[in-house]
């Protein structure tokens, strides 16, 4: 449930991050209109003491899938990502922000000059 937290032990200590926010505004309260939550079919905090590269598939945003049809353009940045060499990728929260975690500094990518875009080294 998105509004339970618990303590993780977790260190993502020198991975690149690789941050786009497209020039698209999603509506929070429309993201939650056509979303439909349910249980994860793997628990978030098990996920989280896998290796990074095993993340894909198991920790999900269940907003892309309400999201992602309304603004395709949101979906094709994070496959553009996984394409850059993305070991994981998902939307922040209900958008429209994308970001991707790499082993390695990622160059030659290109999002559009209305995209704000950042990468840095995670502490």
């Amino acid at each position: 449930i998105g509004n339970i937290f618990s303590p993780i032990r977790l260190s993502l200590k020198g991975y690149r991050i690789l941050l786009v926010k497209p020039n698209i505004f999603v509506s929070t309260r429309d993201a939650f209109a056509h979303i439909k939550p349910r249980r994860p079919a793997f628990s978030p905090k098990d996920v989280v003491c896998l290796p990074v590269e095993e993340w894909r598939g198991k920790l999900v945003n269940d907003f892309e899938e309400s999201v992602f049809p309304q603004f395709p353009e949101i979906g094709e940045i994070k496959e553009k990502l996984y394409q850059l060499g993305a070991i994981y990728a998902s939307m922040s929260g209900s958008g429209s922000s994308v970001y991707g975690l790499f082993r390695k500094d990622v160059n030659g990518f290109d999002f559009g000059k209305e995209a704000f875009v950042y990468q840095g080294i995670l502490q």
